[in-house]
C-alpha cells in the first residue's frame, strides 16, 4: 500500500485557549482565529486590571480626595471627566495596542512583550505597595520590586488561576472611576447638588464696601519684631495696616489645610466633615449671606464657595486639559517612584503672574526704589491686579473678596517682587535646608507687604478706603521648627505657635488709629463679625461669635486636623522668633586670590547673561561640594566681588546638593555678566576662593 501523507498535527492552542479537536475544511484557520483573538482579549483584560490597580486607583483615588485641585485650575464637569477617561482608558488601549503589535512580530514575540508589561506592573505595584508598609526606599526598593514581580510573573506562567482572577478584576477600573465620580470629595465637583444657601437678612443700620483679603501660609511670628509688634522695618506696609486698625493679636487658624480651614472662616463653623471646600457642601457662607444685599466681586483659588448665581467665575488661561493632564502626569510619576518626593502638592497652586496671565499693567508702579525695572509691575500675581482693578466705588454695597496664595509655597520672590528659579524637589527640611526654607518664606513675605501697601494705596486712591471695612487675615500659619517643618499635626503639637497663629486686621468703617485687643479669636468668628459690621442677620446657627459681643471667658482653643477631631491648643500670644545675627562677612569685599577648591553651581550659566528688565534673577544658587569639606563649613557666597550671605556646608541631599543660599539683595546684581563667588571661611575669617564649574 502506498505511503499515505502524515496527517499534520493540530497546533497547540493560544494561551488561555482550549483545543477541541480538528475542525474539517476552511472553517479550522477562521475558528483558530478567533481562538487567538480570544486569548488576545483575555491577555488584555488581565493587564487592564493590573493598570487598574498600579495606575487607575492611585490616581482617581489622590485626586479624588484633592478637589482643590480641580477647583485652583477651574476645572469644570466636561474636562474633569475628559481626565477620568484618559486616567481610564489610555493606559489600557496603548498597551492594547503595543499587544497587537508584537502579535505581528511572531508568537514569541508576543509571550515575551506580554510577559514584560505583567512584570513592569507588577514592579510598579510593588513599589507602591512598599512604599506604603515598608520603610525601604530608594534603589532596595526598586530591587525589592523587580523581585517581587519576577516571582509574581513566574506565579502567573505556571497557573492559570491566576490569571482568571485578574480577568474578574478588569472590572476594577470601572469601579474606581465609579468610586471617584460618586463617593470621593471631588464628586461634588463633578456633579455639584443645590446653588447656595439662604441670603443674609438686611438689619437697620449702614452697609458698608468690605473689602476682605485672605492671604495662605502666614505665620503671625513672620511679622513680629523683638518688642511684640509688626515688624516695621521689614514690613512697612503691613506696620501702616496694623497702625490704622483693629489687631486680634491672638487670632489663631482652625486648620493647617486651606479646605477645611477657608470654608470655616467663611461659614462661622468648624470643620465637621471631609467635603469638598465647594457651595453645594457648605451652601451657607460669606457669598450667599451677602448675596441678597451686595454686589459680589470674589477672587478665589482652591475654594469655590461663591455659587455661580452669586457669583462669575473669571476666565483664566492657565486651565483646561493641558494643565490637568500635566500636573496628573506629575503625580503619577511621583506615586510611581521608589522614594518619597519632596515635592508639596500644594506647590502647583502656583500664583500666576499678571503677564503670564495676559493682563494688561494699569496700575501705575509703586514710588518705591526697590522697584528698580518696568517689568515688575507685570511681576503682580494675576488674580491681585484683577482684585485691585475692581476696587472702585459703586452705587451698590459691595463685598471685595481675594484668597491669595501667598507667602505661600513655592517661593519665588524676593522682598522687590522680582522673581528667581528653584529646583521643584529643594529639601525643605534638615540641617541648613529648614532655615534656608525659613529665609524664602520672609522673602516672599517681603513682597507680600508691598501687595499689603498697593492695596492700601488703591483704597485711598479709588476713596473707598474711609467707609470700607477692611479685613486682612491668613488662613493658617506654618512651621519652620526643626523636626516639625510644615502644618500637619506634629507641626502642631512642636510647634501650635507658628501653625494656629495668624495675623488679623480688621480697619472698620471710619476708623484712622490703630488699637490692640488680644481676645481669644478663632477664626469662626470672622462671618459673624463682618456680618454685624455689615448689618446683616445671618440666617444660620455659627459656631463663631462676632467680635461685638463680649471676649471668650476661656482661653483655650481648637484645632482640626482632621474634620470633627478637634485638638485642644493652648497659650497666648506668640512671642517673636529671635532673627538671626547677619554674619559679619555679609557685605564686605572679597579678596583677590588664588584658588584653594572647587564646587559644582546648578545654575552658574544664569550669571553670564543677567537681564533685570525681565523681571527675575539668579537669586537662589545651589550646588556641590566635595566629599573633603567637613559638614558645617561655612561658605560664603559673593556676587560681583561682595558677600552676600554664608551658610554652612551640609549633608549631600537626595538631589546631590550641599549648598544653597538665597541673596535677597537684588541691588547686588547688575545687567549683563555677573561674577559668582564662592569661599570657604577658615575658623579665622580668611576666605578660601573656589573653582566653579
Amino acid at each position: 500500500m502506498a505511503d499515505q501523507p502524515a496527517t499534520p498535527e493540530p497546533a497547540p492552542p493560544e494561551d488561555g485557549g482550549t483545543h477541541l479537536g480538528r475542525s474539517a475544511g476552511p472553517a479550522a484557520p477562521d475558528g483558530g482565529s478567533r481562538r487567538g483573538w480570544r486569548a488576545e482579549g483575555g491577555r488584555l483584560l488581565e493587564i487592564t486590571a493590573l493598570l487598574g490597580l498600579a495606575v487607575t486607583q492611585p490616581l482617581l483615588d489622590v485626586l479624588g480626595r484633592s478637589p482643590d485641585f480641580f477647583l485652583f485650575h477651574r476645572a469644570g464637569r466636561g474636562e474633569i471627566l475628559q481626565l477620568v477617561a484618559l486616567v481610564a482608558i489610555v493606559p489600557t488601549v496603548a498597551v492594547g495596542l503595543v499587544a497587537a503589535a508584537s502579535r505581528l512580530a511572531g508568537r514569541t514575540a508576543r509571550k515575551l512583550t506580554h510577559a514584560l508589561l505583567v512584570g513592569l506592573l507588577l514592579t510598579a505595584l510593588a513599589v507602591q505597595v512598599g512604599r506604603h508598609t515598608t520603610p525601604v526606599r530608594g534603589l532596595p526598593l526598586l530591587v525589592l520590586a523587580v523581585v517581587v514581580a519576577a516571582a509574581g510573573v513566574a506565579a502567573y506562567r505556571r497557573w492559570r488561576a491566576l490569571g482568571r482572577v485578574l480577568r474578574v478584576a478588569a472590572v476594577g477600573p470601572a469601579v474606581f472611576v465609579v468610586l471617584f465620580l460618586v463617593a470621593s470629595p471631588t464628586s461634588t465637583v463633578v456633579l455639584p447638588r443645590g446653588d447656595g444657601g439662604a441670603a443674609g437678612l438686611a438689619r437697620a443700620g449702614g452697609h458698608p464696601p468690605v473689602v476682605l483679603l485672605v492671604l495662605d501660609e502666614l505665620p503671625l511670628v513672620s511679622l513680629l519684631a523683638p518688642n511684640g509688634r509688626i515688624d516695621a522695618a521689614r514690613f512697612p506696609h503691613f506696620a501702616e495696616l496694623a497702625a490704622g486698625s483693629t489687631w486680634y493679636r491672638n487670632a489663631t487658624g482652625v486648620s493647617g489645610w486651606t479646605p477645611y480651614a477657608l470654608p470655616a472662616m467663611l461659614t462661622g463653623r468648624y470643620p465637621a466633615t471631609g467635603a469638598a471646600p465647594h457651595y453645594s457642601q457648605h451652601p451657607d457662607n460669606l457669598f450667599t449671606a451677602f448675596g441678597g444685599l451686595y454686589d459680589i466681586r470674589a477672587e478665589e483659588s482652591i475654594t469655590r464657595l461663591c455659587p455661580p448665581s452669586r457669583c462669575d467665575t473669571p476666565p483664566d488661561r492657565e486651565q483646561g486639559m493641558g494643565v490637568l493632564v500635566r500636573e496628573s502626569t506629575k503625580l503619577l510619576a511621583r506615586l510611581s517612584a521608589p522614594a518619597d518626593s519632596r515635592v508639596d502638592p500644594a506647590d502647583s497652586y502656583r500664583e500666576r503672574t499678571a503677564a503670564e496671565a495676559g493682563i494688561d499693567a494699569a496700575e501705575p508702579i509703586p514710588d518705591d526704589p526697590k522697584f528698580r525695572w518696568d517689568r515688575l509691575n507685570a511681576n503682580q500675581p494675576a488674580r491681585f491686579s484683577s482684585f485691585l482693578a475692581g476696587l472702585r466705588p459703586s452705587d451698590r454695597p459691595t463685598l471685595h473678596f481675594l484668597h491669595l496664595l501667598m507667602p505661600h509655597s513655592p517661593w519665588a520672590y524676593l522682598p522687590s517682587g522680582v522673581r528667581y528659579e528653584a529646583p521643584e524637589d529643594f529639601p525643605n527640611e534638615g540641617e541648613g535646608w529648614v532655615e534656608l526654607a525659613r529665609e524664602r518664606h520672609l522673602a516672599q513675605l517681603g513682597y507680600t507687604d508691598r501687595l499689603i501697601g498697593e492695596t492700601l494705596r488703591t483704597l485711598r486712591a479709588t476713596g473707598l478706603y474711609d467707609d470700607a471695612l477692611l479685613a486682612v487675615t491668613a488662613d493658617h500659619g506654618v512651621s519652620f521648627t526643626k523636626g516639625a517643618q510644615g502644618r500637619g499635626m506634629g507641626a502642631i503639637e512642636a510647634a501650635a505657635d507658628e501653625v494656629a497663629w495668624v495675623p488679623l486686621f480688621v480697619k472698620y468703617p471710619g476708623q484712622r488709629t490703630g488699637r490692640l485687643d488680644d481676645r481669644n479669636w478663632q477664626h469662626v468668628d470672622l462671618l459673624p463679625t463682618l456680618a454685624d459690621e455689615a448689618a446683616i442677620r445671618l440666617p444660620w446657627s455659627v459656631d463663631g461669635q462676632s467680635a461685638r459681643e463680649a471676649p471668650r471667658a476661656e482661653a483655650g482653643k481648637v484645632f482640626y486636623d482632621r474634620p470633627a477631631q478637634p485638638t485642644p491648643i493652648n497659650g497666648g500670644v506668640p512671642a517673636a522668633i529671635p532673627p538671626a545675627a547677619p554674619h559679619p562677612l555679609v557685605g564686605t569685599t572679597v579678596p583677590d586670590q588664588p584658588v584653594a577648591g572647587s564646587a559644582r553651581v546648578g545654575n552658574l550659566a544664569a550669571f553670564r547673561e543677567v537681564d533685570p528688565d525681565r523681571g527675575s534673577l539668579p537669586a537662589l544658587v545651589w550646588g556641590d561640594l566635595p566629599d573633603d569639606i567637613p559638614d558645617g563649613t561655612p561658605l560664603a557666597v559673593a556676587v560681583n566681588d561682595r558677600v552676600a550671605v554664608v551658610v554652612p556646608v551640609v549633608p549631600r541631599d537626595e538631589g546631590g546638593r550641599r549648598f544653597a543660599a538665597l541673596i535677597a539683595d537684588d541691588r547686588l546684581f547688575r545687567s549683563g555678566v555677573n561674577r559668582l563667588g564662592l569661599f570657604l571661611v577658615s575658623a579665622d575669617g580668611t576666605l578660601n576662593r573656589l573653582a566653579l564649574s
